[in-house]
C-alpha cells in the first residue's frame, strides 16, 4: 500500500481509535509451495493495543499456510468513496478523479490455539464484543452450547508487530478545496459518502503538524507510518 506523507496516520492513536470501531477484515497469509496468498474474510477482535484474536473453522485452508509461515497481514478498509473528476477541478477537462478511503494493515505473528480452554477464551471474548447484550449462552469447555463445537474450530492469536495506516482524503489540497468536496459528498449521500466525509472533516480539524515519515518496518513494538 502506497502511503504519501499527507495520507499517513497522525499518530498511533488515530489508527487505533479508527480500528477499535471496526471488527471485520481480511487475514492474508503467504501461499504454500509458491501458491497464491490465502485471504480469509472474517470477524476479529482487536484489543486496542497489540493483539488481534479470532477463530476459524478447522477445514479452513489458512492453517497449512500459517504452519509454513506464521506471518500474516490483517487488512481493514472503510469510509471509502469515489470522487469524480469534476469535483476536483473547476473544469471537467482537467479534473482527475480519485478514491477516498481509510485503511489499516497490521503485520502480525500468528499463534494457532488448539487447546479447548484457549479456544473457549477467544470465543468468550469475541461473543462479549459482538453480542454485548448477552444471549450467547455459557462458553465453557465443560458446559453450555459450545462445549461440543470447540473441536470444530481453531483459534488465532495475532501479535501486531508492524502497522501501515492510511487516511486518503486529499490532505495535500487546501482546506477550501476539501470542504467543497465534503459538501459534494453530503449532497450525493451514496453508501460510504457519510463515512468518507466524516474522516475528511476530522482530518481538516486536526491538521498534521509535520512532514511525513517513511513506511514503518516491522518491530516487536507495533510501529506506524506517521506524518510528523
Amino acid at each position: 500500500m502506497l502511503i504519501h506523507p499527507w495520507d499517513a496516520a497522525r499518530d498511533a492513536n488515530e489508527w487505533r481509535t479508527w480500528l477499535r470501531t471496526r471488527d471485520f477484515g481480511q487475514v492474508a497469509a503467504n501461499g504454500v509451495n509458491g501458491g497464491p496468498p490465502v485471504v480469509v474474510p472474517t470477524h476479529f477482535l482487536f484489543d486496542g493495543g497489540s493483539e488481534v484474536v479470532l477463530h476459524l473453522a478447522r477445514p479452513n485452508p489458512i492453517w497449512a499456510a500459517l504452519e509454513a509461515n506464521p506471518t500474516v497481514v490483517v487488512s481493514v478498509h472503510d469510509d471509502y468513496a469515489y470522487v469524480p473528476s469534476m469535483w476536483r477541478s473547476d473544469s471537467p477537462e482537467n479534473g482527475v478523479p480519485t478514491s477516498y478511503y481509510a485503511s489499516v494493515q497490521l503485520t502480525c505473528a500468528a499463534r494457532i490455539v488448539d487447546d479447548k480452554a484457549g479456544k473457549a477464551e477467544i470465543l468468550r471474548r469475541q461473543l462479549a464484543h459482538h453480542q454485548p447484550d448477552g444471549g450467547h449462552g455459557v462458553v465453557s469447555v465443560d458446559e453450555g452450547p459450545y462445549r461440543k463445537m470447540l473441536s470444530a474450530i481453531r483459534g488465532l492469536r495475532l501479535e501486531v508487530v508492524g502497522v501501515r495506516a492510511k487516511f486518503k482524503y486529499d490532505d495535500h489540497r487546501p482546506v477550501e478545496f476539501r470542504e467543497r468536496i465534503s459538501k459534494e459528498l453530503a449532497e450525493r449521500d451514496l453508501p460510504g459518502d457519510a463515512g468518507a466525509r466524516e474522516q475528511q472533516l476530522r482530518r481538516i480539524r486536526t491538521p498534521c503538524s509535520g512532514a511525513g515519515l517513511g513506511p514503518a518496518a516491522p518491530a516487536r513494538e507495533p510501529t506506524v507510518h506517521t506524518c510528523g
